[in-house]
């Protein structure tokens, strides 16, 4: 890894993981998503994930532990509101790969109205993944 400061274009998201699973996410990302690991920093004390960056299917995630201490005691909010959308050459592909790593369904995949092959899942830590490519006749 280059010592190069990283810059990334557009909106990355930054996810936090509750119950200091942050590793666990990543390794359930690379198995699930295809995920890389670009860099991963240890809080001081070398448990917790202060920071880690991925690339999955070419864009950016950031993610750390959550962290009591810098959130006044409260614990992580379950997360919401948010999808991480994945646009894929071969949604069925994926899918398959997010269900096998752990995954479960929230909408099941199908081809679309709008003319797209979609569906959606829910990682093991609560965030909400969108898959999506060419429709499969």
């Amino acid at each position: 890894m280059s010592d190069a400061p990283f810059v990334m274009p557009g909106v990355t998201p930054h996810l936090t993981i509750a119950d200091g699973r942050a590793g666990e996410a990543i390794a359930f990302y690379a198995t699930a998503f295809g995920a890389t690991e670009q860099s991963r920093h240890m809080a001081d004390d070398g448990v917790r994930i202060m920071h880690a960056h991925l690339i999955v299917n070419d864009g950016g995630l950031m993610l750390n532990d959550h962290f009591h201490e810098m959130s006044h005691g409260e614990a992580v909010p379950p997360p919401a509101g948010v999808t991480l959308h994945l646009e894929v050459d071969d949604a069925d592909t994926w899918w398959a790969r997010a269900l096998d790593a752990g995954a479960t369904i929230r909408f099941p995949l199908d081809n679309q109205f709008w003319g797209a092959r979609y569906g959606q899942v829910i990682d093991p830590f609560g965030h909400i993944w969108s898959i999506g490519g060419p429709v499969k006749d």
